[in-house]
């Protein structure tokens, strides 16, 4: 089974469980308008950010001896995320440690001490500075934000700043310069693990 099709059986089953007002919004979020993100080719800046255990990871360590896959994520609140890190774990992991890489994913969420069972760095970009600087975060929209309190998520309580990311995948190699960018601002959709490693 590929990761979409995963994805994509996840979200009948969640929306068939909302109302259909709030169903309608967030499908309504999903046919966001793609914005202007960072470009295959671009040399990114090094970050340091803290781990969930508020571990500093900077990017210059994870690229220290091959390159780096950064997977961003909108939160460990959200399942499709869930469900596209624990893909990652299963079947991009093993891959990227034959090949040398390293794998981290980052989300905007602020660190709370817990710490997911993943065999990869999870960062937290609080504030999404880095995001940002991606052309990745976005400000969410008063009707999602409504819908998103409806179904008990304060983004202002987990990240302190009601902002998201766009799920992406990026590929930077030992000299900060990205070498493959896949951003989904529908955020049903993910990068499958068969691309990743084809770009590697």
């Amino acid at each position: 089974m590929t990761l979409e099709t995963a994805l994509n059986e996840l979200n009948d089953q969640l929306r068939a469980a909302l109302p259909p007002e709030i169903a309608e919004v967030l499908d309504a979020d999903r046919r966001r308008a793609a914005t202007t993100f960072a470009e295959v080719g671009a040399k990114i800046d090094d970050f340091e950010l803290p781990g969930a255990d508020g571990t500093p990871v900077k990017l210059a360590a994870l690229v220290e001896e091959g390159p780096a896959v950064l997977v961003f994520y909108r939160g460990q609140w959200c399942p499709y995320c869930n469900l596209t890190l624990r893909t990652y774990q299963r079947e991009l992991l093993p891959e990227l440690e034959k090949r040398g890489a390293k794998l981290a994913a980052i989300s905007p969420q602020k660190p709370d001490g817990t710490v997911p069972e993943l065999g990869f760095p999870v960062l937290s970009d609080a504030g999404s500075t880095v995001a940002r600087g991606l052309g990745l975060s976005y400000p969410v929209s008063a009707p999602v934000r409504e819908a998103m309190q409806t179904l008990g998520t304060d983004l202002e309580k987990v990240n302190g700043t009601w902002e998201l990311v766009h799920p992406a995948v990026l590929v930077v190699d030992r000299d900060r310069v990205l070498r493959f960018v896949d951003v989904h601002p529908d955020f049903v959709t993910r990068t499958e693990p068969a691309d990743i490693i084809e770009a590697l």
